[in-house]
Formats: structure tokens, C-alpha cells, sequence
């Protein structure tokens, strides 16, 4: 067994590593970018060294930087985690150089299946069944059109050297395949370093469902049984679980067969995962999709339900030794169901949320288990993925699962960010849940997005404001002082009304607030809502929902059931000059979300026409398009390629119409 192990990753899995590496008495060494110089991983590592910059392909996509560290502290194995360079065989060739041994499989496996189409080709010839497309090397635009048109709309265009909903598009019609393609690139060459697709048959209802497998470097190979992923949003899997819902035990045989086929024909040696996309309008018919060669996000339902260690055995296999069970061995137990907090805002088109961490609690609770990357000394940066956490629970059935997660749920706090969780609550106590999931359930349920419908950030705004209110009441210094609205004729009963002005995600709100001489009630806009004061910071609504508030100047940060929010409270005498819209005039084009700006696709002097695509912003790994509000001449470019910018901010200002 080793003693010394590099992390070539961070956040959430890098801290899951660190755990099983604990456990096992193997001492860990920590990689980061200088945008991670306080990241939990880093601090909960043996060591750790610095690789670069905060721009990933100079830190975490540096082989050559992962390497010399793990040289300088004389490790004797690397485990990749997923994304980065898990899936690279630059890495794995490094590492053989070096003399170090790469916790994944051999790289003719990682070759192999490492490219979509490659994968494809191999599958096909092992006999596993796969979707209706083209993955040949012919990569011209006119090629591409002929075979758009052979398999039929809509189809997919997908990155053929990665996954996780990066450099994919859907084509309803041939007139939107050139720039969707140039799209699909761009975004695959960005997140891979190859900008090759290939395309395929659009399944109207799939299904998404994957095999995990577990090899070992003397012939072992088994199968871990299935994960179903088909709730997803923009192709990344938001709730995870195993087994997978009604699912006929034939489908899962023909599964199981095919993915240890597949994993037979490569001689897989380590933890993967064959993809699969189930019809479900053909009686869940499976296709093969892509195989990972590493450990997956979802990996923890699979633990959970089997007992491994997935970690673990990816490490004990890298060591030499063989699987210590065989298929007769294995059972599945219970059920598992794991959901992906983002730092995002789903009612804001998922924008991505960044900024430091106010406070962090993750509360234990039987059958809950909560992976996570950040704590509350964290800060989240736009430069790397918007998961923070992963909350998996657990029980003897799908229902007792379910509603340990919604638990789990509602207990984690996550305080100075937008999260996810309030939606992933909605998915979770939908009755769709209970039927047989695609990936078509998000659209089906929301097709107009999702929105809060608990009416928290409306009694957020509230509870913010009296608390920002009882927080700048001067404190009593005297008995005059302490006599609040008290005069010498009669008691004059409330402390008077103010009024405020609370500033959201969603824009600025007036409202009137008045507190009775206890500060206990609070009434609005005329409407009487009796919220009680508990304790500093600590809010009861009629209906008895619980609100924890943190006021720091203006800001008050509040928290409700997973559930969080940032209002900005001011007075509203003290209202200030109007700002800036944050969307596009006619004269500029801002950004809709704060971002990196990836590209101008226009110039100085250039005259661009109405819905023109002009530039493009990356947020969190993710790329999105900004188009021109009308026709004009492009007057200036405040912005240049690669910096940061913030929510609003100008990045092509046009010359105003004559």
C-alpha cells in the first residue's frame, strides 16, 4: 500500500480522497491554483503546493506542474478525481515517466474510451448496441450537413474527448446546424483541448442510466449494478440514484451484460462507468453512450447500496492487489438518492453565485450523508465548477431516501451564495418523481423554469428589513432612552414607520415597515404580517417557517430550510442615484451574469445587426452568448478577452442612432 498520495484535483472530491486516504494511513498532498490558496482541500491535506494560476489549463490542466510538485514531495501515486486531467493521457504518460503510479486504468483503456467515437467503434464490435449517428474522422461542415441530414431532426452534436454537457447542442433543423456546431467547438476545445464532434439520433424520452464497474490488474472485473441520471439541466445530473426507478429486471440484466462486455474487451483495470440511454418510448431499449474511465459524481449512492469504498479500491487496485470479492459476492441493499447542490440561481437562468462563504453548516443526520468542497472559510470563484455539494440520503426504501435527503436539504446552510437547494427540494416532492424519470423532466414540469413558489424571498425582503431595523436602533442609555414610544399624556403605542428600500437578486423593492414597542410585530405596505422575533437574528413567520438573519452594514444575509438569499437594506430617504441597468440598452450590451469574457466576435468600427451573436461568457465552465439589442456600428471595447467582469457590466458599446 502507498504512504504518500497527490490529489491532481480540488474541491469536493480532492476533500472525498482525503477522507478514504486518512482512513487508510496514507499520508495526502493537496495541489492548488492561487485562486485556491484557502480552499478547504487545501487545509485539510497533509501538505499542499501551489501549481499556477487561477486559469485552469495553468494549474489544473498542467500536467507538467502536477508532476514537479508530486516529485518534490516524493509521492508515489497520483489520484486524478474527475474532470482535469482524470481523462488525459498526458497525465498517465507523465506519471509513467516519473515513476509514479496513476490511480486509473491503463491508458490503452483511457484511449480507448476516452474518445466518443473511438468508444463507439469499439462497442460496436463487441456487439453492445449503440444510438443511430456518425463518429467518422471527417470533420467538415459539408460532411457533417450530409449526415444531418441522413440521421434526421432533431439530433445532438456532441464533444467527442469529454462529457458533463460541455461542447453538446441540440439541432432542430439544418439552417441552425453551422452555428451550433461552431458553438459545440469552441466549448469542447475550451473544456478539452479538441474541438472534434460527432452527432447523433435525438431520443425524444431517454432515459439515463449507467453501470458502474470495478476491475483489477489480474483479471477481475465486476459489475457494481446501476445508477439512474436522468434528472438533468442542460445535460449535467442534478438528482442521482440507486437502484434506478422502475426499471424491468431484464433491462438491468442486458446492462450489466453489456458493460462488462465492454469492460472485458478493453481489459478495465480500475473504477469506470458505462453510460447508457434508454428509450423510453420502446420499452426502455438500451443504447450504449460513452464509458468514464474514473470515479464519477455520483459514485457515493453506489457505495452506499453495495458497502465499498469506491476510493478505496481504485487505490488498492493501483497498488497491485486483486478485488477481494467476485460478482456472487455483491448485492445491493436499500436505496440511495444523491442530489448536486450548485452555487447558482435557479430562477435567475442558473447565473452562476460566487463570492466567500458567510457561514457553513452541514448538520448530521441519520441516513444523510454530505459530501462537500467548501466550509466557511471558503470562497466559491468563477474559475472552476458551481457544485459546492453533493447530499445523499439514504434508507431500506426510495421513499425513506427521498425524505432523508429533503432533510438533508433543508438542514445544510450555505450562507453569502445562491444555491440550488430549494429547487432540488421542488424536483424531490413533485409527484413526477414518482414516475418513470427522463431527461426530459425538468422541461416537463417547468417549462417555463423553475421559480420559488414558497414565497421565502418575499418574507425574506421582510424579515431582512425589520432586522436591518433592530440592528441600527441605538441602545438604550438611559430610562428616557428606554422608554420607547411612551409620553407623558398616554402610551403613543408603535415606534413610528419607516421606509425602506430591499435590494435583491431580483431588483429593488419599497417597502413601509413598522415595529410595535416590542419589535414582535412588523406590518408592510399596510399588511399586517406578525413575525416573531425569537432571538437576535432569528425570525418565526405565521405559518412557522424559521428565517436566521446576519447584518453586516446593508447587507443582511438570511437563511431558511436550504433555502438563502442576500437583501441590501437602505433607508429609503437615503435612496441613491439610480444605477445602471444591468441588461442590455441600445447602446450597450452588458453582462447578463458575472463571468469571464471568453470572446468578441466583433470589432471597433464593425457594423453588426440585430440578434448578431457578439461576444460570449464563461461562468463556471460553461459558455454563454451575448447578441446585439439592434443595428449599429461598434463604438468601443471596454472589455478585453480573459477578464473577469461583474454582473452588468459593459462589454460593447455601440455608436448612438443618428
Amino acid at each position: 500500500m502507498f504512504t504518500r498520495l497527490l490529489i491532481a484535483n480540488r474541491g469536493e472530491i480532492a476533500c472525498r480522497v482525503i477522507r478514504t486516504c486518512r482512513r487508510l494511513g496514507i499520508l495526502t498532498v493537496a495541489v492548488y491554483s492561487e485562486a485556491d490558496t484557502n480552499a478547504r482541500h487545501v487545509r485539510e491535506a497533509d501538505e499542499a503546493v501551489c501549481i499556477g494560476p487561477a486559469k485552469a489549463s495553468q494549474s489544473y490542466l498542467n500536467a507538467a506542474a502536477v508532476i514537479q510538485a508530486a516529485r518534490e514531495r516524493e509521492v508515489q501515486a497520483i489520484h486524478p478525481g474527475y474532470g482535469f486531467l482524470s481523462e488525459r493521457l498526458e497525465l498517465v504518460e507523465a506519471c509513467e515517466a516519473a515513476g509514479i503510479v496513476f490511480v486509473g486504468p491503463h491508458k490503452r483503456a483511457m484511449a480507448a474510451m476516452g474518445s466518443k467515437i473511438e468508444s463507439k467503434r469499439i462497442a460496436r464490435r463487441a456487439g453492445v448496441p449503440c444510438v443511430p449517428g456518425y463518429d467518422g474522422d471527417d470533420q467538415s461542415i459539408e460532411r457533417l450537413s450530409e449526415e444531418a441530414i441522413r440521421i434526421g431532426f432533431p439530433l445532438l452534436i456532441k464533444a467527442s474527448a469529454g462529457g458533463g454537457g460541455k461542447g453538446m447542442r441540440r439541432v432542430e433543423q439544418l439552417e441552425d446546424l453551422k452555428d451550433q456546431l461552431s458553438m459545440a467547438q469552441a466549448e469542447a476545445f475550451a473544456a478539452f483541448g479538441d474541438d472534434k464532434v460527432l452527432l447523433e439520433r435525438f431520443i425524444v424520452r431517454p432515459r439515463h442510466v449507467e453501470v458502474q464497474l470495478l476491475g483489477d490488474r489480474h483479471g477481475g472485473l465486476v459489475h457494481l449494478f446501476e445508477r439512474e441520471c436522468s434528472i438533468q439541466r442542460s445535460y449535467q445530473k442534478l438528482i442521482e440514484e440507486a437502484p434506478a426507478h422502475r426499471l424491468d429486471a431484464s433491462v438491468k440484466a442486458r446492462l450489466f451484460s453489456a458493460a462488462l462486455t465492454l469492460g472485458k474487451q478493453i481489459a478495465y483495470d480500475s473504477a469506470g462507468t458505462v453510460e447508457f440511454v434508454l428509450d423510453a418510448d420502446r420499452n426502455d431499449e438500451p443504447y450504449f453512450l460513452e464509458m468514464n474511465t474514473r470515479l464519477q459524481v455520483e459514485h457515493p449512492v453506489t457505495e452506499i447500496t453495495t458497502g465499498l469504498d469506491l476510493v478505496e479500491w481504485q487505490i488498492r487496485v493501483a497498488a497491485g492487489e486483486p478485488l477481494a470479492f467476485t460478482q456472487a459476492d455483491l448485492h445491493q441493499r436499500g436505496w440511495a438518492i444523491e442530489a448536486r447542490v450548485n452555487a447558482e440561481s435557479p430562477e435567475d437562468r442558473f447565473a452562476p453565485s460566487f463570492g466567500p462563504v458567510r457561514d457553513y453548516e452541514a448538520l448530521a443526520s441519520e441516513g444523510v450523508r454530505i459530501d462537500s468542497g467548501i466550509d466557511g472559510a471558503s470562497e466559491v470563484t468563477p474559475h472552476y465548477d458551481s457544485m459546492v455539494a453533493k447530499v445523499i440520503g439514504h434508507g431500506a426504501t426510495r421513499e425513506v431516501a427521498r425524505l432523508r435527503l429533503l432533510d438533508g436539504l433543508r438542514k445544510l446552510r450555505i450562507e453569502g451564495l445562491q444555491t440550488t437547494q430549494a429547487m432540488l427540494q421542488d424536483i424531490l416532492q413533485t409527484p413526477a418523481f414518482h414516475e418513470v424519470l427522463t431527461t426530459n423532466f425538468l422541461p416537463a414540469i417547468w417549462p417555463n423554469g423553475w421559480k420559488d413558489t414558497s414565497g421565502a424571498l418575499a418574507m425574506a425582503r421582510r424579515i431582512a428589513c425589520a432586522e436591518w431595523l433592530h440592528a441600527h436602533l441605538e441602545p438604550a442609555h438611559t430610562p428616557m432612552q428606554a422608554l420607547v414610544g411612551w409620553r407623558v399624556t398616554a402610551a403613543a403605542g408603535g415606534t413610528g414607520r419607516c421606509r425602506v428600500l430591499a435590494t435583491d437578486h431580483t431588483g429593488e423593492h419599497e417597502l413601509v415597515l413598522q415595529l410595535d414597542a416590542q419589535g414582535a410585530t412588523s406590518v408592510f405596505n399596510e399588511e399586517a404580517w406578525h413575525l416573531r422575533r425569537t432571538a437576535p437574528g432569528l425570525w418565526r413567520t405565521p405559518e412557522n417557517r424559521s428565517f436566521h438573519c446576519t447584518v453586516e452594514g446593508h447587507a443582511v444575509r438570511i437563511w431558511s430550510d436550504g433555502w438563502s438569499s442576500t437583501v441590501h437594506v437602505t433607508p429609503a430617504v437615503a435612496r441613491p442615484a439610480k444605477s445602471v441597468s444591468t441588461h442590455s440598452s441600445d447602446d450597450v450590451v452588458r453582462a447578463d451574469m458575472p463571468g469571464v469574457l471568453s470572446q468578441i466576435l466583433v470589432g471597433v468600427g464593425q457594423w453588426v445587426q440585430t440578434g448578431e451573436p457578439v461576444a460570449v461568457l464563461e461562468a463556471m465552465k460553461l459558455f454563454h452568448t451575448l447578441y446585439a439589442p439592434r443595428d449599429g456600428e461598434v463604438k468601443a471595447l471596454p472589455v478585453a478577452i480573459g477578464d473577469t467582469v461583474a454582473k452588468g457590466a459593459a462589454l460593447i458599446e455601440f455608436n448612438p442612432l443618428p
